[in-house]
């Protein structure tokens, strides 16, 4: 194990660990304990210095370790970026500069490629913790076991280790649905047609093609790769917390947006730091004060891909369904009702019902009424 310090000035660790683009570290007291590649690490941050303990399984000389894990911590929290040169090419707004004056600090981190891939695959219509459970119970089953200090990290499995698992063995890490696609694309991955490292030669249109190609990758998903693990700093994800960000914000009086009008906009407004402003707007959305007039309902998915082929496929299946369950043979809706039955020796279900009303008073109401022979007493509401 190596001990290493970094200086790191205009950087937030917290922040940018806890943003949403990243979803392994785990925190244990002020530190956090993740992998970097083959490394586990455990690094906190002490003013403008980042000190990191890491462990490496290869049997490197000492010297070359620390300069190695140096190299790669500075690396992958892109300590090279200009963060300031950066946040001052962004719009200048009430809302972007609300986002900057909150991220101050956080840094789109430069993720390994299959890694980065198989977890946006995974996050498909998932909120934060369960992608985390997920993640963490890929590395458990799948992953190498490495120790830093008194700290246990998992590596995330290579796609070789996945391709060759079942279908069966992926659900059970609650998966779901998405078992079938990180399987086939961790087959395409380890059996060399897709060469996700010769990809950073391509275009920015090429590259979300062929990310596009890929079993369950939409737009969206693609656009986070692009950022997370290509470092296309302008692409844009655009998922729920993003879309309603622009709509509310930046198109408050248009009833109707489409996706395409979205994208033109947000190519051409937010410029080549894009992917910057993206992720800075979508953390103050999740976390910041509520001053946008943004929800931060709990139940919206983190990474919610709405361009996910697999997630598009089964939406419009339920939705043909309903439509065929709606129709009364004419084509006009059903007007069927539904009988409402007394238990035997129950009450009766109008009880309930008028009990449920007279709860819904905005006064206290303390009294009794009689219904079928018994007295009912109702309390004043809480809150």
């Amino acid at each position: 194990m190596q001990r290493t310090e970094i200086f790191a000035p205009d950087f937030d660790l917290e922040k940018t660990l806890d943003s949403g683009q990243v979803f392994h570290w785990e925190r244990i007291g002020k530190a956090f304990v993740g992998t970097i590649g083959d490394w586990a690490v455990c690094t906190e941050q002490r003013g403008e210095v980042l000190c990191a303990r890491v462990a490496s399984a290869t049997n490197r000389s000492l010297r070359r370790d620390a300069q190695d894990a140096h190299a790669t911590i500075f690396n992958y929290f892109a300590l090279d970026h200009p963060l300031a040169d950066i946040c001052a090419s962004f719009p200048d707004d009430p809302v972007m500069n609300a986002a900057r004056q909150f991220c101050r600090g956080l840094r789109i981190i430069r993720q390994p490629k299959w890694e980065c891939l198989a977890t946006f695959i995974c996050s498909s219509m998932k909120q934060v913790a369960h992608i985390r459970q997920i993640s963490l119970a890929l590395r458990r089953r799948f992953g190498d076991r490495r120790k830093v200090g008194d700290h246990v990290a998992h590596m995330f499995p290579l796609a070789q280790r996945i391709a060759s698992a079942s279908k069966r063995d992926l659900r059970e890490c609650a998966l779901g649905y998405r078992a079938k696609n990180l399987l086939a694309t961790a087959r395409l991955v380890s059996s060399g047609e897709c060469d996700l490292e010769s990809w950073s030669a391509l275009s920015e249109p090429d590259l979300r093609e062929k990310l596009c190609s890929l079993p369950g990758v939409g737009a969206k998903i693609a656009n986070c790769v692009m950022l997370f693990a290509y470092e296309r700093l302008r692409a844009f994800p655009i998922d729920v917390w993003i879309e309603r960000v622009l709509k509310q914000q930046y198109f408050p009086r248009k009833k109707k947006v489409s996706d395409l009008q979205l994208r033109e906009f947000s190519e051409t407004y937010f410029g080549a730091h894009g992917g910057y402003a993206q992720q800075y707007l979508f953390h103050h959305a999740r976390m910041g004060p509520r001053t946008l007039g943004v929800s931060r309902d709990s139940s919206i998915p983190l990474r919610s891909a709405r361009n996910d082929k697999e997630e598009g496929a089964r939406v419009a299946s339920r939705s043909s369904t309903m439509a065929k369950n709606s129709d009364d043979g004419g084509g006009a809706p059903s007007r069927r009702r539904t009988r409402l039955v007394r238990p035997e020796g129950g009450p009766s279900p109008r009880l309930g019902r008028d009990r449920r009303k007279a709860r819904v008073g905005a006064g206290a109401r303390v009294g009794s009424e009689k219904r079928t022979g018994r007295s009912l007493k109702l309390s004043a509401p809480l809150g």
